[in-house]
């Protein structure tokens, strides 16, 4: 029997503050690799994708979130140095005050393009096409 090593499947989401206008929710994560990251992680099995990035934001930040679009899908093989995984990134918004729990050790509320350096995995880059969408509505190509 072939053993598969398939890409591992996960979300990420860019969480609009409606109570802080133009600003973000970013974590700190309790495990390896340390940083600040977005909020999210991995897709459960027989889990919708959609539902899971709201599960994961719920257990990172402690916020009801609303997703409001689907952004892109990041697959670059060396985005996770633990592993291969395809994540698909989301909008959303929320209200309330971030608390970091779960994998979070904390969390801040920052403007996307003042977010401290350095991000963990490849949300720097993730949180550049964001910012050139937000300004030029243009979305990042299929390959990113």
């Amino acid at each position: 029997m072939t053993a598969y090593k398939n890409p591992k499947p996960t979300v990420d989401v860019i969480i609009e503050l409606a109570d802080a206008p133009g600003q973000i929710v970013l974590i700190e994560r309790k495990n390896p690799p340390r940083g600040l990251a977005l909020p999210g992680g991995f897709v459960d099995e027989g889990e919708w994708i959609a539902d899971a990035a709201v599960r994961e934001a719920k257990e990172e930040t402690g916020l009801d979130i609303a997703l409001t679009e689907l952004f892109h899908v990041y697959s670059d093989p060396r985005r996770d140095p633990r592993q291969h995984t395809v994540s698909t990134v989301f909008l959303a918004r929320a209200s309330g005050t971030p608390v970091g729990g779960d994998d979070a050790a904390a969390c801040i509320a920052c403007a996307p393009d003042a977010a401290p350096a350095p991000l963990v995995f490849d949300h720097a880059r993730i949180l550049a096409d964001y910012l050139a969408y937000k300004r030029h509505g243009v979305r990042p190509p299929p390959r990113r």
